[in-house]
């Protein structure tokens, strides 16, 4: 069940920063409300998570999901598209997370 609650804690977290850049500086109610509830979803949720998932993996793959969806999505919400070596960072990321959790002990934990 765990990493159902991470699935849920990332597209929180995603949905929360894309509505962070929406709300303009917090002057759009609906977009920063929003953005609240996003956040309060995703750390509850990631709290759900800690309970079975190490620390350490729990946060690699929420935190490195994020980047890669928030990038993505932006470049095609609000164009802001990522360079090369942004492309590159973000493929060490995911090849990061993947070796985190095929290669290290904690992850069976």
């Amino acid at each position: 069940m765990g990493y159902w609650f991470l699935v849920i804690a990332i597209v929180s977290e995603v949905i929360g920063t894309l509505a962070l850049k929406a709300s303009n500086e917090f002057t759009h109610w609906f977009y920063s409300s929003a953005s609240i509830v996003s956040y309060v979803v995703a750390f509850y949720f990631l709290s759900l998570v800690l309970k079975t998932v190490p620390i350490g993996i729990a946060y690699a793959i929420w935190a490195g999901m994020g980047i890669v969806l928030v990038a993505s999505i932006s470049a095609i919400v609000y164009k802001e598209i990522p360079d090369t070596a942004a492309i590159i960072g973000m493929v060490l990321i995911i090849s990061g997370v993947v070796i985190m959790n095929v290669f290290s002990k904690s992850a069976a934990h």
